[in-house]
C-alpha cells in the first residue's frame, strides 16, 4: 500500500513540475520555431487569435486616447478613428508572424518590420546592401516570473528601453503565448 501511494505522490510532483517548467519550455519552443522560421510550431506554442485581438484593442484604445475627446466627438474624426482602426488590424495582422513577432522579441520597433523588410537586405544610401547583423535569439535577456498559477510574463526592453511583456497563459497543462503588453501611451514607463 506505501509503494502505491509514494508512486501516486510521485505522479503528482511529476506532473506540478512539468506544468512549473511549462512556460520556460514554451518559451524555449517559441525561441526555436522563431528563429527556425517554423511557422507550424510557433502556431502551436502561440494564441494567433487572442494575441491579434489583445494588440488590435491595444493600438485603437492608444489612437483614441491620442486624438483626445474633440475627435471623437467631431464626425470627421470619427470617420478619420475609423480609417485608423483599419490601418491597425492590418498592421497588426502583418506583425503577428514568425518575421513580426521574432523583431518584437528582439526589442525592435514594429513599424519597422514588415515582412518585406524580412525579405529585402537593408540597403545604404547608394543602394549597396549593408553586412547583415546576426540577429539576437528571440526574448533573450527577458525578465521571466509568475503573476498567478496560469500567467506567466518575459518582459524584454525596446529600443527606446521601453518594456516589452509577453504574456503567457496556461490552458489545462498547456502554456501558450497569449498577449502582448506594448509600451504605449501613459503606461509606457510604468510596467515591469
Amino acid at each position: 500500500m506505501k509503494k502505491w501511494i509514494a508512486l501516486a505522490l510521485a505522479a503528482i510532483v511529476l506532473v506540478f513540475a512539468w506544468v512549473a517548467a511549462g512556460p520556460y519550455m514554451t518559451i524555449r519552443a517559441i525561441q526555436h520555431a522563431v528563429q527556425a522560421q517554423d511557422a507550424g510550431e510557433l502556431a502551436e506554442q502561440v494564441d494567433f487569435p487572442t494575441l491579434r485581438a489583445s494588440l488590435k484593442a491595444q493600438m485603437v484604445d492608444e489612437i483614441i486616447r491620442q486624438a483626445g475627446p474633440d475627435v471623437q466627438t467631431n464626425p470627421f474624426g470619427a470617420i478619420a478613428l475609423t480609417m485608423a482602426t483599419g490601418v491597425v488590424n492590418g498592421l497588426v495582422d502583418g506583425m503577428v508572424n514568425p518575421g513580426g513577432l521574432s523583431a518584437v522579441m528582439q526589442g525592435q520597433r514594429l513599424w519597422k518590420n514588415s515582412k518585406e523588410s524580412f525579405e529585402r537586405p537593408p540597403v545604404d544610401a547608394q543602394g549597396e546592401p549593408l553586412p547583415a547583423t546576426p540577429p539576437t535569439k528571440p526574448l533573450e535577456n527577458a525578465t521571466m516570473r509568475y503573476e498567478s498559477a496560469s500567467r506567466f510574463t518575459a518582459t524584454i526592453r525596446d529600443e527606446q528601453g521601453k518594456p516589452v511583456v509577453f504574456v503567457l497563459k496556461r490552458d489545462g497543462l498547456r502554456w501558450r503565448l497569449a498577449d502582448i503588453r506594448l509600451p504605449l501611451g501613459a503606461n509606457a514607463g510604468t510596467q515591469k
